[in-house]
């Protein structure tokens, strides 16, 4: 009895998967662009490491003030531009009461930096560009883009990613950033996207709330999961089709 009952739930397993495969697949239908984010998406990040770094320097509150799910006006304006790393520096100096170095600080901001982690994503994102109009939009800061770019060049002796993309877009660029909707709404109307035809690829949920509610589709990308394996899953695009 217990053997059906097994056999029963795993065929049930089984056709779930297909159902919600076929379901995500249809409701994918007429999907033309795809808009990347970058971190937790194509790069790999660990904001745990930052706040190791910064806590080893006597500031054991940072974690308060910037993660993954959130952080404080300081970060959100260093996204935005709207104020220089230098200015950055100096807010965290005054927030942590410590007289640290430029280089000091920027090693624990840098530290939740891992790295492109999976090489193959570039050639898939090159594939990808045949079938799709593709997009990056990153919030990012010139203290990370610029780690960022030095690790790309180390890595594939490239210093940006505008070759896997039609257009790579970051918010310290733009004067915006994700969640604000403005942000998606420059990029769709700059490049003629219809949202309906678009779908946003992202780990972080507040993101995707937004541009659920532009009308884009949307997948919130897990750490656990391959890119490939989604677009694969989802759009049925395979690598090297």
């Amino acid at each position: 009895m217990l053997r059906n009952l097994f056999n029963f739930l795993n065929r049930f397993k089984v056709q779930f998967y297909i159902f919600v495969l076929e379901t995500t697949r249809s409701h994918m239908e007429g999907i033309k662009n795809i808009i990347f984010d970058l971190g937790g998406v194509i790069y790999d990040l660990n904001h745990g490491l930052s706040h190791q770094a910064f806590r080893a320097l006597g500031m054991p509150g940072i974690d308060k003030l910037f993660s993954h799910s959130g952080q404080s006006e300081i970060f959100d304006h260093l996204e935005m531009g709207l104020i220089s790393p230098e200015e950055f520096r100096d807010h965290i100096r005054e927030i942590g009461g410590k007289d640290l170095s430029d280089e000091e600080i920027d090693h624990a901001f840098n530290a939740l930096l891992i790295g492109f982690n999976h090489p193959e994503y570039f050639d898939f994102l090159t594939d990808l560009k045949k079938d799709y109009r593709t997009f990056l939009l990153s919030n990012n800061n010139a203290i990370h883009y610029e780690y960022i770019m030095d690790q790309l060049e180390r890595d594939r002796n490239e210093r940006s990613l505008s070759p896997y993309f039609e257009k790579d877009y970051y918010s310290h660029l733009m004067g915006m950033r994700k969640p604000h909707p403005e942000i998606f709404e420059e990029v769709l109307e700059e490049e003629g996207l219809e949202p309906e035809e678009t779908l946003f690829i992202d780990d972080t949920l507040i993101h995707l709330t937004t541009a659920r509610g532009l009308g884009l589709h949307t997948y919130h990308k897990k750490q656990e999961e391959n890119l490939i394996e989604i677009i694969h899953t989802i759009l049925g695009k395979k690598p090297n089709n």
